[in-house]
């Protein structure tokens, strides 16, 4: 059985393990889980390095365990956290699990293989845990003195306004419960996550020894930055989120296409399942002919399609094409709107372009893609003008109700980058 820690080693994944752990992995299948916290109903893609040590450790012939914070998301962790987090209802978090399970599913298979993927949420067993059983029988396996001394809990305590509570305070004795509980139940003997949740693992691994004695073991990954120093997983727009509804295809392809130089080689080792030597060349690439971003593209293409499927892949590349290109053939209005929501737009009613339609002169003066009507004849002659990506060359043409998308849209352009986006309405 090979060793996944050798995965996650030559990808930079590896941040820290306990003693053992490597050994303990080497000898035989082993059970490891991750936990998500279902403060949203979709995952973004800062949880994607953890997602993908499920994949690793499911891919060298380990059983993962998607944990699902239910009960512990009703609490909040104060890892990484300045202030109170605001308090899920039961049916909320409820609600979050369930789209976080729709989203692992395309990266973990939950079939009938020997190590099927399992999905768990542990408001299972902290929703019926009675209060006094858990103080006495857990509570006493804990020091205050060593949960106070968590970088998590002493940054909260040295501001002043704001402090702990005790609900928050309680964390780590909920995350090292849990760790017991899939110890019980599951035989699951390997809990990893962030670099940031190290405390809260041995936390665990160490309630495992005193209450049954026996060895447990913790992997953690670094956190993800880029170049610059800064968060990973935020786009100008905000998060980027796994769901299109939050995040189109396209944005989230274009997320990872934008990559800088710098990331792009430790980004594709971290997010995708290329192999070591095709990475390497890659790598190969960016020093000898970046111009080319063909690690960048590699990237986009890999994590988009395990993220969205083939069908959205296809879709985000013909969108980028759009954006390149100008030709808008075979998008949709949803789309259109989407690729060119940051280009300047204007308004026409439905009645200017039925019929005959509007001269594209006048059009594109009054839209100020050209500066008068003269510069607009001028740029037509030209062959500079086109019209959803086609290149017009006619001076007398129109713009009717044949050339809006889904009846919606006109995409405009002068030049080669110069856009304007035309929504038709009524």
């Amino acid at each position: 059985m090979s060793t996944v820690l050798d995965e996650f080693s030559w990808r930079g994944m590896l941040q820290d393990s306990t003693d053992g752990a490597a050994e303990h992995f080497a000898e035989a299948a082993r059970t490891a889980y991750i936990g998500f916290d279902p403060t949203a109903a979709s995952l973004h893609v800062g949880s994607l390095l953890p997602i993908m040590g499920l994949v690793h450790l499911q891919r060298a012939g380990h059983t993962p365990i998607a944990l699902v914070g239910g009960g512990t998301g009703l609490i909040g962790d104060p890892s990484g956290k300045t202030q109170e987090r605001q308090l899920l209802t039961r049916e909320k978090a409820a609600e979050n699990a369930e789209g976080i399970r729709r989203q692992l599913e395309h990266f973990l298979d939950f079939g009938a293989v020997s190590n099927s993927a399992r999905m768990r949420d542990n408001l299972d067993w902290l929703g019926a845990l009675p209060l006094v059983d858990f103080l006495r029988d857990i509570g006493k396996h804990f020091s205050v003195n060593q949960l106070m001394a968590k970088e998590s809990v002493k940054r909260r305590l040295a501001d002043e306004e704001t402090g702990i509570s005790f609900t928050e305070f309680s964390y780590a004795l909920l995350q090292s419960y849990d760790f017991l509980e899939l110890f019980r139940q599951e035989g699951c003997t390997v809990q990893l996550g962030g670099s940031d949740q190290w405390g809260n693992i041995t936390s665990g691994i160490d309630l495992i020894r005193r209450v049954e004695g026996e060895r447990a073991f913790g992997v953690v990954f670094p956190l993800v930055t880029n170049s610059a120093g800064t968060k990973f997983g935020k786009s100008e727009a905000g998060n980027v989120w796994l769901d299109p509804d939050l995040t189109s295809p396209y944005r989230f392809y274009q997320f990872w296409i934008n990559t800088e130089d710098q990331d792009v080689v430790r980004y594709l080792k971290f997010f995708s399942l290329l192999p070591r030597e095709e990475v390497e060349a890659l790598e190969v690439s960016v020093r000898d002919e970046p111009h080319t971003r063909r690690a960048q593209e590699a990237l986009a293409r890999d994590v988009t399609r395990r993220v969205h499927g083939d069908a959205g892949l296809a879709g985000a590349e013909r969108a980028t094409q759009a954006l390149f290109g100008g030709d808008v053939t075979g998008l949709s209005a949803m789309e259109i709107a989407d690729i060119f929501s940051e280009v300047p737009s204007s308004k026409v009613g439905r009645d200017a372009l039925s019929g005959a339609g509007r001269s594209l002169v006048e059009v594109l003066a009054d839209c100020g893609v050209a500066s008068s009507r003269g510069d607009a004849r001028r740029a037509i002659e030209g062959g500079g003008v086109y019209v959803n990506g086609q290149r017009i060359t006619e001076v007398d043409r129109t713009v009717g109700m044949d050339d809006a998308v889904d009846g919606r849209f006109v995409v405009l352009r002068k030049g080669k980058k110069n856009y304007h986006l035309v929504e038709v309405e009524g």
